[in-house]
């Protein structure tokens, strides 16, 4: 047995924790911006539709039909692209346990290698290879050489009910926004609603990325003010053309 002092065996519950640590990061910012995306998407549609007509039953339903489809399709394509990545991660998770149960003594060798380029000495990566083979070859290999914790898998439905929550929540703000007020007022009380939820999404998206907050803030205010103001063009064209 190691030394429960052993910085070799401290490390491994780190890196460990560090990437649990990552992925959920990677979820959290993945939320923060489909939520952005179902402000910018469905704040461009009823600005249009409110450019068009004051009906509110219009209004209302364009920005149910949006939400609906930009939720739906941000799920499906979280799921397809999440399902990819899960049957790639199974094929080479069986690759390597091919790979165990044909050489194992290669695979021991490569382990030891791996310990050694990040700095241990021969014996010592030796040893740490050969305890953690002998705990869970499996394992220690996966996470090893792929950067994989077998047990910890991406969930593709997890992903798209994700994904597909953050939409619609984001999604209803502007929808909200140009309901409420009078119909003077719904243009500008959208734009301006719309506006602060971005910067706030940005900041948010910025913060965990490590990232400048003030240029991502700006980057997407000014991407969701030109939507809106496109389909508020767009929207105003129809309403006089009577389309």
């Amino acid at each position: 047995m190691v030394d429960s002092s052993s910085p070799t065996q401290q490390s491994h519950p780190h890196e460990a924790h560090a990437g649990g640590l990552a992925t959920r990061l990677n979820w959290l910012r993945a939320g923060v911006l489909g939520a952005n995306d179902g402000i910018v998407s469905t704040a461009g549609l009823v600005v249009g539709v409110a450019a068009a007509t004051t009906g509110t039953d219009e209004i209302f339903t364009a920005g149910i039909a949006g939400l609906t489809a930009g939720a739906i399709s941000m799920a499906v394509g979280e799921y397809v692209s999440v399902s990819t990545q899960r049957d790639a991660e199974r094929s080479l998770l069986a690759k390597e346990r091919r790979e165990l149960r044909d050489d194992p003594d290669c695979e021991l060798n490569e382990l030891a290698d791996i310990y050694e380029a990040k700095g241990l000495t021969r014996e010592t990566a030796r040893k740490v290879a050969e305890e953690l083979t002998a705990h869970d070859a499996f394992t220690a290999h996966a996470e090893a050489e792929l950067g994989l914790d077998p047990c910890e898998l991406t969930n593709p439905w997890q992903a798209a009910a994700s994904s597909a929550v953050a939409f619609t929540l984001g999604a209803l703000l502007p929808l909200v926004a140009i309901l409420l007020p009078p119909v003077s007022a719904r243009i500008p009380v959208t734009f301006g609603a719309v506006l602060v939820a971005l910067a706030l999404t940005g900041s948010v998206s910025a913060r965990l990325g490590g990232s400048r907050r003030g240029r991502a803030v700006v980057r997407v205010v000014i991407g969701g003010a030109l939507a809106m103001g496109v389909t508020y063009g767009i929207g105003q064209l129809a309403g006089v053309a009577g389309i």
